[in-house]
């Protein structure tokens, strides 16, 4: 990971945009441009990828081959996010039923080890992460962007604490650090701390970075479940 932790705290930035809009202003026109290269060109990529994982889906379980699900945005704002489905039908209102098992119990997010609620096939589009190749649509429609942290459903998205407000600050990704460093495996409290430092780091240098360590991180299937 970039940076060194100190305290508890990540190390600071080594080029914040804080308190230079001009630069903030060139990085977002940049950073959307890449996104909307990335996201068009992936789609088409992807897109046997998807329709062979919708065929799958379609043959092995009852349901729509797409799961949509209300996220938190930029400032907080919800959108609808698209996945490819990997639970049964209903499982999101079953939530609270695995409560006592969630994986990260110091936090708001919910993440379950051997979710009983997900089926055969969808076990391995999670591993895989082939489930969410739909979030390219998300980004190329600006909702999303390649880079940034993680969406979270409305009911875990937090705004408690400064840090959890700063999170908010920007566009939520379809990768970032938490996704490369260990995913599930990471407590919630480091995920924070992932997410504020790639925020107070953004460049397209870290962005690249980030990007480039996805796919290992993906094929690791390293906290993927």
């Amino acid at each position: 990971m970039p940076g060194a932790t100190s305290g508890g705290i990540l190390a600071p930035a080594r080029e914040s945009f804080v308190g230079h809009p001009a630069r903030r202003r060139i990085y977002a026109f940049a950073a959307r441009s890449v996104d909307v290269m990335i996201s068009a060109f992936g789609l088409l990529a992807v897109a046997p990828i998807i329709a062979l994982a919708a065929l799958a889906i379609k043959l092995t379980s009852k349901g729509p081959v797409f799961f949509k699900q209300q996220r938190a945005g930029f400032s907080g704002e919800p959108f609808v996010m698209y996945k490819l489905r990997t639970m049964h039908i209903g499982a999101d209102d079953e939530k609270e039923l695995f409560r006592s098992r969630n994986a990260l119990p110091t936090g708001p997010c919910f993440k379950m080890r051997n979710d009983p609620r997900v089926t055969r096939v969808g076990r391995w589009l999670r591993r895989l992460s082939i489930d969410e190749l739909p979030q390219l649509f998300n980004v190329l429609r600006g909702e999303m962007a390649v880079v940034g942290p993680r969406p979270l459903p409305m009911d875990e998205a937090r705004t408690d604490t400064k840090l959890q407000r700063l999170r908010m600050t920007v566009k939520p990704g379809l990768t970032c650090l938490w996704q490369v460093s260990g995913r599930t495996e990471i407590p919630y409290e480091e995920w924070l701390q992932l997410d504020v430092f790639y925020i107070r780091n953004q460049s397209l240098r870290l962005d690249v970075e980030i990007i480039m360590r996805t796919i290992p991180a993906v094929l690791s299937m390293r906290g993927a479940y």
